[in-house]
């Protein structure tokens, strides 16, 4: 979400001019992206965003000095700044972090989209970050998995269509 929300601003302020930040907060609600001042004030930060004189005062712009922070960056100062410890379990890598910031560092792992990462899971203190093997195969060999997995794809194709939660 926040990368979202950051595009659309950055594409925003690139449009048309943009003065102050319930101007931006009315634009991001009225797109769908419901924000709080807070939240502007952090994006305008994370972004770099300054203000510059315009025909009729100011509006914000991008810095030209200081390009706004890319995902990868984000995932790095949020690595270095929370975790703590780094382990691992055949292909499950695991981030012990401070308390409360296991979310941070998931989503900035989820933001960067690697390839090799079938999925990311938060905790309150611990990120499972599950990795795709480099053989990957089409069933899984340990039996208990294999018996789970089965019966998960069986249950799945027998609920009906319009199932509650379908679709959404």
């Amino acid at each position: 979400m926040k990368s979202k929300r950051h595009r659309f601003i950055l594409n925003l302020i690139r449009q048309r001019p943009i003065a102050t930040q319930e101007e931006l907060l009315r634009e991001l609600k009225a797109a769908g992206l419901p924000v709080t001042q807070a939240t502007i004030s952090r994006d305008i930060r994370e972004l770099r965003l300054m203000k510059v004189a315009s025909g009729n005062g100011y509006r914000y712009a991008e810095s030209p000095q200081i390009p706004a922070m890319d995902a990868h960056g984000r995932l790095c100062r949020a690595v270095r700044q929370y975790v703590k410890d780094i382990l691992f379990s055949g292909n499950i890598v695991i981030l012990k972090t401070h308390s409360g910031a296991a979310n941070t560092v998931a989503a900035g792992l989820d933001e960067v989209n690697y390839p090799e990462v079938l999925a990311t899971i938060a905790g309150d203190d611990v990120v499972l970050i599950i990795v795709k093997p480099a053989n990957q195969k089409t069933m899984p060999d340990d039996p208990v998995v294999k018996k789970f997995y089965l019966e998960l794809r069986r249950l799945a194709e027998e609920l009906p269509p319009d199932w509650p939660g379908e679709g959404t």
